[in-house]
């Protein structure tokens, strides 16, 4: 299991996890996790539901208090300190902006309640929503912006307390697809520009892989792997990493040794995949195939999906772009007789002989 690289010496992680256990009556949420995330790095924990993700960032902003283990913050612990004591500000999926205040209120209001001088707050305000692109909308209220502009004003409130740590619960998760995928581009934009750590949950891969510099890999309460998102995406160290991070195809059992000529359970991305019709052609040596028949095709567009049932057993899914052809071209290969042909480099161990 893949964990974090360890990091410079004498220089203290922005947060520190060893041996964190989070228990929910006979429930195990988080089970010994060790984690550090560096400073002023864009860290996401990506996992799907109830796998411990967002356990672990309310434990990060002290809303849950570990069962065991130890949290420390810029090399302070503060595994028992409550929220306000410690230099974290987080941003949840609904805002939670007030409707009856306007935008620059609402970026005020953290520095009101700690009663910070009026002149230094609204100064402090305007350059938050500077940072954030929101010059000029000072006066408007939340119910007259759009689900960006107010994901934004959130992210400006929390942003102007100038915290050391910035954690972001799913933020993205209420709006629709064109937008979130302009959020991911500004947030991460955003997050260079201001220079804090930016810890970000999420159960969306492309979310994780767009915009972090490294990724934590999240299944029933503990760490499957970390690394970047690169690493994450060629090289799973798991096959529930394969599976989660992009598309399962595992090629294992007498379908391993008969393909690859070994036993063990390996994986191949769909994209690294090449789909010929003609069974007999020569292949280079330095690539494998595998013959099957189509059991499905999938047309999305700008590629189509090749759901191949092998002769040797197993399933792998091959993505293909559509460069020249045509929805009805592609799905004449239904039921088809294929070949998958890939390169060796581009097959990777899960687990080897058992």
């Amino acid at each position: 299991m893949t964990q974090m690289n360890t990091e410079e010496p004498g220089v203290s992680a922005a947060v520190e996890l060893r041996a964190v256990r989070k228990t929910f009556g006979e429930v195990s949420a988080v089970d010994g996790v060790d984690l550090e995330i560096g400073d002023g790095e864009f860290f996401a924990m990506l996992g799907p539901s109830g796998s411990g993700k967002t356990t672990v960032l309310r434990m990060i902003a002290g809303f849950e208090t570990p069962t065991s283990g130890s949290i420390r913050l810029g090399g302070r612990e503060v595994t028992k300190l409550p929220p306000f004591e410690r230099d974290v500000n987080t941003v949840f999926q609904d805002y939670a902006l007030f409707p009856h205040m306007n935008v620059l209120a609402n970026v005020e209001y953290g520095l009101k309640v700690k009663k910070v001088p009026k002149a230094e707050r609204r100064e402090r305000a305007l350059e938050a929503l500077a940072s954030v692109r929101l010059e000029g909308f000072e006066t408007r209220r939340p119910g007259q912006l759009s689900g960006g502009q107010r994901q934004r004003v959130a992210l400006a409130r929390a942003l102007v307390n100038r915290p050391k740590v910035l954690l972001l619960d799913e933020p993205l998760g209420a709006l629709d697809l064109k937008l979130r995928e302009e959020m991911q581009v500004e947030l991460k934009a955003i997050q260079r520009e201001v220079g804090i750590t930016f810890l970000f949950v999420t159960h969306d891969q492309e979310e994780a892989l767009t915009m972090a510099d490294r990724v934590a890999v999240f299944n029933a309460g503990r760490i499957e792997q970390v690394g970047t998102p690169a690493d994450v995406y060629e090289q799973p160290a798991t096959a529930f990493v394969a599976g989660f991070v992009g598309t399962s195809n595992l090629i294992e059992g007498e379908a391993a040794q008969s393909i690859l000529g070994r036993p063990g359970v390996y994986s191949v991305r769909p994209e690294k995949l090449r789909v010929d019709t003609d069974l007999d052609a020569e292949l280079p040596e330095d690539e494998h195939s595998a013959t099957g028949t189509v059991a499905e095709v999938v047309y999305a567009g700008a590629a189509t999906r090749f759901v191949v049932d092998l002769d040797a057993g197993g399933r792998l899914v091959a993505l293909q772009q559509n460069l020249q052809s045509s929805s009805m071209d592609v799905l004449k290969l239904r039921e088809a007789r294929v070949r998958l042909a890939w390169r060796r480099e581009h097959e990777f161990a899960i687990a080897g002989p058992t």
